[in-house]
């Protein structure tokens, strides 16, 4: 039997991860049966699931994967930046089929809020961390705790996100997110 490259199977994997997000954000977690998931990655159930414990692990790693490009924004940009990223940018963030996915599954999904626990902690670190650099350098409001700010973060970022999946997305986003940025810097 011939042996399967490293970069075949990194390609192979990064076709299936492409087609199941599509897959994912038009039919939901649910809707997307693993006849529709082949038909979006153009590979047989046996394929995908050589890579992929099962639909759940694939979903997981979507997740984890859209979670970590968040981090790295936030990380050395700050949390802002993400949202306007996807408000500059809506084509590079069909993922937001799977951040609304995942806020479902966390309500109604023991299993799923466990593994996901896991994943998302590398965002809220990335963020702590910039909000905590900005805080020691003068530019952040020091009247409200670091944890606070991230929850208001958070929250925003949560609104704009159910703002866009909704299709609702106003011209006067950018200003409302200048808005949230100036709320969050030291006043002097």
């Amino acid at each position: 039997m011939p042996k399967v490259s490293e970069d075949h199977l990194a390609a192979r994997r990064r076709q299936i991860l492409d087609g199941a997000r599509r897959c994912f954000a038009e039919y939901g977690y649910d809707g997307a049966t693993v006849r529709l998931l082949e038909d979006a990655t153009g590979l047989s159930r046996g394929a995908i699931f050589h890579h992929f414990k099962d639909k759940d692990g694939l979903f997981l790693a979507l997740a984890q994967e859209d979670a970590k490009r968040m981090a790295d924004v936030a990380a050395s940009e700050g949390l802002v930046q993400v949202m306007r990223d996807m408000l500059s940018s809506p084509d590079q963030f069909d993922w937001l089929g799977t951040r609304l996915e995942i806020t479902r599954r966390l309500r109604t999904d023991p299993e799923f809020a466990k593994a996901w626990t896991q994943h998302s902690a590398e965002l809220t670190e990335a963020t702590v961390g910039r909000l905590e650099r900005q805080r020691e350098a003068g530019r952040l409001r020091d009247d409200v705790p670091t944890e606070v700010l991230l929850g208001y973060l958070d929250l925003v970022l949560d609104g704009l996100i159910a703002r866009l999946a909704s299709g609702h997305a106003e011209q006067d986003l950018g200003a409302v997110l200048d808005l949230v940025e100036e709320s969050v810097r030291r006043r002097d």
